[in-house]
């Protein structure tokens, strides 16, 4: 609760909010809470709950709906603890959406908050940190051991924050053709960029700015914003 800093004018978009331990320390905090719940045993029994009466309960697949859908509110702060298989796909879907929300507080896997937060040049540095790291200023706030957790998980687990750059990093008319570059360049790390990018005819005068000898993850992502521009 201390890491999301929940007031009272404030709206909240809590996702997977699963036997409602942290619905509940947020819905007499916030001025509107939507909980968004797939399972349909766990939406009935919060659903049912007295103490959430004034909370918004759907029952959804939130990779299936907008967030605007459920809560038209800004602006919206959305937090979640859910499963870590769907991580990568949740943040794709709330890319997509950026001027729906304003902040995200996720817990994720330790591995997968190291690979949002990464610096360029290192083993985690990704696909995912690229495209995150274009519109999102990342920031690790703690890791949790497994041992907090009954039935106690194989990994560590980490709090995140999401929130939006002043300014994305890849204006909306670049990103189509953005995206493509950052997937073909990772979907062979340890080619030299000249070998994984051949098709997309960049100019002459991109091609002395950048060295394209390199390895996808040394470069930073302004250099990936660069090409897109191209």
């Amino acid at each position: 609760m201390h890491v999301i800093r929940p007031k009272p004018t404030d709206s909240i978009l809590e996702i997977g909010p699963g036997d409602g331990a942290l619905t509940r320390q947020l819905v007499d905090k916030v001025q509107h809470l939507s909980a968004v719940e797939i399972d349909p045993l766990l939406f009935e029994s919060l659903s049912a709950d007295p103490s959430l009466s004034s909370a918004n309960i759907v029952h959804a697949d939130i990779l299936n709906v907008s967030v605007k859908d459920i809560v038209n509110t800004s602006p919206l702060t959305i937090v979640g603890n859910i499963p870590y298989n769907i991580t990568s796909p949740l943040i794709f879907h709330l890319l997509k959406q950026l001027q729906d929300w304003d902040t995200i507080f996720l817990m994720v896997q330790k591995e997968v908050a190291d690979r949002l937060a990464a610096e360029p040049g290192i083993k985690a540095y990704s696909r995912i940190t690229v495209m995150v790291q274009s519109f999102l200023d990342v920031k690790q706030h703690f890791t949790i051991s497994p041992k907090v957790f009954i039935p106690r998980p194989k990994v560590h687990s980490a709090i995140i924050e999401l929130s939006k750059k002043t300014e994305a990093l890849v204006p909306e008319s670049d990103y189509p053709r953005f995206q493509k570059i950052v997937k073909a360049a990772f979907s062979q790390r340890r080619k030299m960029l000249k070998n994984t990018l051949n098709g997309f005819g960049f100019s002459d005068i991109l091609q002395d700015q950048i060295d394209f000898s390199r390895r996808p993850e040394t470069l930073s992502v302004a250099e990936f914003a660069t090409l897109a521009k191209d």
